[in-house]
């Protein structure tokens, strides 16, 4: 139905009274704030690549590595190939790398003249690779490169089998978003370019990939070695580009889904997932269209993996603190799958659109939420819970600061540096507002047609405002149009510091608030039946609401709470992380030790991070100390900004 609306809308004439009104308001804004963000790499408009791919693009990308767990690299020999955007007037590639090993280029099957010039910061070191003749526009160049990874990647965590919970076999597992893939091998490390992939990946332990497993594609290597080879024939950014090897075994868990960890926690891990994939995957298509990406799996990973989960596609990486027993954490999937449609098959053209992503990704996320339990006021519950992370981030960061903003400049910086809470929160807050703005009914005709008009592309802010605004030309909702033209676009983009705040349905927290409230009483006596039948995000907005006391529990009182809860005890490590956030600004000495041991248990940076920061307030030099004995432990990504936090970061960049 869309489709057809879509072509309804394109074949018009702004010629209608909404059109021209609309036309009218919003010229003169964007006018004001398009430059804000300018493109100054000619028609390129991602500044964290230094690649010419307005001159060349990465259409098809074949990947014949080696896992050398011995060496801890990856090697072999990479082909790209890229389509010429002009008519014979580029005489060179120019590609992202990262610290890596490259021995030899070939253009075309032959000998081509090649360099890697000096480094540019977290932007890396440009690859420029001669085309001597250029090439016809839409004419299609292969780049061969043999390529091995260095001990400065940035992309993989190498663990040993010690680190592993069986203690069999070594495990790799990549990361490779923000701008890591440059780290693996050169490429146009952007989101701005899609490509296909065709993977061959020889390891002596089980691979998973990016890709769909090709059948019967899995032969024998040399020694104890296998070539495990996948497709991806849906184009995908750089970033998006994923491996891992180890002892890796699979269960099912839905109809086009299943879940790959370690032998030990296989059995744990698909209790925790199968009883709700497929009512995830039902909901997602019946809000936008059905899944595109074939099969739907979940890799749960060893603990050091810094981010709650990664969207790559075929294969969402996850982290282990999901697999709590209780069936609490699963969100996580409900967010990672609703990234098949929004980041993975329609992405933000830069990190400076971010938002785009991760806005619409939440969004998404509490509308599954909200149709698998029947009801509304789940979104409004999950969106507090983010209220209260988006003012803590803001306020770590200060109301001003350009990374409070949902279009973050990026010139100069590296993304990893303004990665937080601002583009998911605020993003969500954004689209939310105009769900609401426009009416349900209404928005639920637009999302479709907007994953449909971007499905296999990259856009901007600017073209997603263009995006609304043209699809609510239409005279059927022309009684909008006041509503509509009264948007402040620049404002939502460009304000520093929080959002308008909704009204929020309370419904489902007011009685944790009520009991918040009994703790600011010295005299509480509290009981395990006070939290009897609530599921662990009631209990975790209830310590959040303790955790923003003006006056601080008591040290008495805060181990009152630990203990009566079950939280010192507990396997869930969002409500243990919560919870000794409250005990060290209590001041309960007799934590902290916990606090540092939880630090070499968990990798995920939203643990991670704001646990180191919190303790080294109150305990510096244990801080210090537990960060030293288990630096190693972590993701280079997670270890490098945990460094910055400490103060003691290295210049490695």
């Amino acid at each position: 139905m869309w489709s057809s609306l879509f072509r309804r809308q394109a074949g018009k004439t702004a010629t209608t009274t909404t059109t021209t009104t609309i036309t009218r308001i919003t010229a003169h804004r964007q006018q004001r704030f398009v430059s804000r963000l300018t493109y100054t790499n000619g028609t390129m408009r991602d500044p964290n690549t230094l690649s010419n791919y307005d001159a060349w693009r990465t259409r098809h990308t074949t990947t014949n590595l080696k896992v050398d767990f011995t060496s801890k690299s990856l090697r072999g020999k990479v082909i790209l190939e890229l389509e010429s955007q002009t008519d014979e007037s580029s005489k060179e590639i120019i590609l992202d790398s990262s610290y890596l090993d490259v021995s030899a280029i070939k253009l075309s099957g032959e000998s081509t003249k090649w360099e890697i010039k000096d480094r540019q910061g977290a932007n890396g070191s440009p690859v420029h690779i001669a085309v001597p003749n250029g090439a016809p526009k839409g004419d299609i160049v292969k780049v061969e490169i043999d390529v091995a990874t260095t001990d400065k990647c940035t992309a993989l965590q190498w663990l040993t089998p010690a680190q592993t919970s069986n203690k069999k076999a070594p495990f790799m597992f990549s990361q490779c978003q923000a701008i890591h893939a440059r780290s693996l091998f050169p490429c146009q490390d952007t989101p701005d370019v899609k490509s296909t992939y065709t993977f061959s990946i020889t390891s002596p332990h089980v691979v998973v990939a990016s890709g769909v497993p090709v059948k019967g594609g899995e032969t024998e290597g040399e020694g104890d070695e296998k070539v495990y080879k996948f497709e991806q024939k849906v184009p995908i950014p750089s970033y998006l580009y994923a491996l891992a090897s180890g002892d890796i075994e699979s269960a099912p868990i839905g109809r086009i889904s299943s879940v790959a960890t370690g032998p030990n926690e296989l059995k744990a891990s698909q209790w925790e997932l199968e009883g709700d994939m497929d009512k995830f995957l039902d909901a997602a298509e019946k809000i936008v269209f059905p899944y595109k990406w074939g099969e739907y799996n979940v890799l749960v990973l060893p603990p050091s993996f810094p981010y709650g989960g990664m969207e790559n596609p075929i294969f969402t990486f996850a982290t282990p603190t999901i697999i709590s027993g209780d069936k609490q954490n699963i969100d996580v999937i409900a967010h990672e799958l609703a990234h098949s449609w929004s980041g993975n098959l329609v992405t933000s053209c830069s990190w400076e659109h971010f938002w785009l992503n991760e806005g619409w990704t939440m969004y998404l996320e509490r509308r599954i939420q909200a149709s698998i339990h029947g009801s509304e006021a789940h979104i409004d519950f999950s969106a507090i819970r983010g209220w209260k992370a988006l003012e803590e981030s803001i306020e770590e960061f200060g109301k001003e600061h350009e990374f409070t903003k949902l279009c973050i400049s990026h010139k100069g910086i590296d993304p990893d540096d303004a990665f937080s809470t601002v583009p998911y929160e605020k993003g969500f807050h954004f689209i939310y507002y105009l769900d609401k703005l426009v009416g349900r009914e209404n928005f639920d005709k637009f999302i479709p047609y907007y994953f449909s008009k971007w499905a296999n592309k990259s856009l901007d802010s600017f073209e997603f405002k263009d995006t609304f605004l043209g699809f609510f030309s239409a005279p059927e909702y022309a009684r909008l149009n006041d509503k509509i033209a009264e948007i402040d676009w620049e404002g939502r983009f460009y304000n520093t510091g929080l959002p308008p705040k909704p009204e929020f349905d309370t419904s489902l927290v007011d009685e944790c608030y009520k009991l918040a409230e009994k703790w600011k009483q010295k005299d509480f006596q509290p009981s395990p039946s006070d939290i009897e039948g609530w599921t662990g995000n009631q209990i975790l907005v209830l310590l959040n609401e303790v955790q923003d006391f003006e006056e601080p529990l008591s040290v008495e009182q805060s181990k009152s709470l630990g203990e009566t809860y079950g939280l010192t005890d507990s396997k869930n490590a969002e409500l243990k992380s919560a919870y000794y956030h409250i005990a060290m600004k209590a001041q309960d000495t007799s934590s902290y030790q916990g606090v540092a041991d939880l630090l070499g248990e968990v990798g995920r940076m939203k643990f991670v991070r704001p646990l180191y920061r919190s303790l080294n307030k109150v305990a510096r030099d244990l801080a210090l100390e537990t960060f030293e004995k288990y630096k190693d432990f972590y993701h280079p990504i997670c270890r490098q900004l945990v460094e910055k936090d400490l103060g003691v970061a290295s210049n490695s960049a």
